[in-house]
């Protein structure tokens, strides 16, 4: 039998592991900004947990410059050490939970939201965690968890699925959109110019009509134009040239951002609707569902910063 060794009356000397993870994730990107998105707590409870190690070591791990964070050579040194231990203790609770999380995880994915955004970003979380392989299929359908035929799954509502946990990705809101091609050969300068140009329609199907109240449009026909089931179809319809879709803000940054879209108006109406990541509150604390977690809501945070900052 196997038998494991100790000092007796010898015991770790430790400091408070709520401050080492704030040192560590605050030291690896660089800020407590970043590390407070990774963690999901404030910025302020990741500097309060840096100064509560700093004092417990008794020396300074970052110069601070204003907004600019150094490590110290002492904070180098330590964030290596520690480092090499948090690995050390990731890969062992990998090992020890390979027999309930082996296997890929298995995410429902609306068809706009895996097209539009999650999939080109599928490269930032496997770099983090080749370990995890990620399997998508895309639905509509909110699918019984119970069934075991998928862990965790994104959807878009009101945060309120009976049974299952709802961490909120991103809000959206909704604006027109065309190609620069069409947009090109109309003048844009207010909603009026909409005029007499064909609208592209998804869900909600009384975006048009609302957007168009707000803004003091009533005169433009708000309800003649294709019809789409899906975001991303509609966008990429807008793309081709086909008319001026009332696009998503949230899934079409990248299109406006790249020029393959154009949005002409500032006005943006609230859609009711947000993103959620859902999956069962019992297995909320599985590894691979909480890394999947802590990476989609942080890059979503991120996005959203950078999507509604001018709104």
């Amino acid at each position: 039998m196997a038998s494991i060794s100790y000092i007796e009356g010898m015991s770790r000397r430790l400091p408070p592991l709520n401050a080492i993870r704030a040192f560590e994730a605050a030291a690896r990107h660089g800020s407590f900004t970043k590390a407070a998105l990774e963690l999901h707590v404030t910025q302020g409870a990741v500097s309060h947990q840096v100064k509560l190690l700093e004092q417990w070591l008794g020396i300074l791990l970052f110069e601070r410059f204003g907004h600019s964070l150094t490590l110290t050579s002492h904070g180098r040194s330590y964030l290596h050490a520690l480092s090499e231990a948090l690995d050390a203790v990731a890969r062992a609770t990998e090992r020890l939970g390979a027999g309930v999380s082996a296997g890929p995880l298995r995410a429902t994915v609306l068809p706009s939201f895996a097209s539009k955004w999650l999939i080109p970003r599928l490269g930032k979380f496997h770099a983090l965690h080749p370990e995890i392989d990620l399997h998508i299929s895309t639905s509509t359908d909110l699918h019984n968890f119970s069934l075991n035929a998928f862990d965790i799954g994104i959807r878009s509502g009101l945060g309120r699925w009976a049974g299952l946990q709802a961490d909120l990705i991103a809000h959206e809101a909704l604006t027109p959109m065309l190609s620069p091609a069409l947009a090109a050969n109309q003048a844009m300068n207010q909603p009026v110019d909409l005029r007499g140009l064909t609208l592209l329609h998804d869900q909600p199907s009384d975006a048009w009509p609302r957007w168009l109240v707000m803004v003091g449009a009533m005169d433009v026909q708000a309800t003649q134009g294709p019809s789409f089931s899906d975001a991303a179809l509609v966008l990429q319809a807008a793309m081709d040239g086909h008319g001026v879709a009332m696009g998503r803000t949230f899934l079409a940054a990248n299109d406006v951002s790249s020029g393959r879209l154009v949005q002409p108006f500032s006005q943006t109406l609230a859609n009711d609707f947000s993103y959620w990541l859902v999956y069962p509150k019992s297995t909320a604390a599985k590894p691979r569902i909480d890394a999947f977690r802590s990476w989609l809501l942080a890059e979503a945070t991120l996005s959203s910063t950078a999507v509604f900052k001018d709104l």
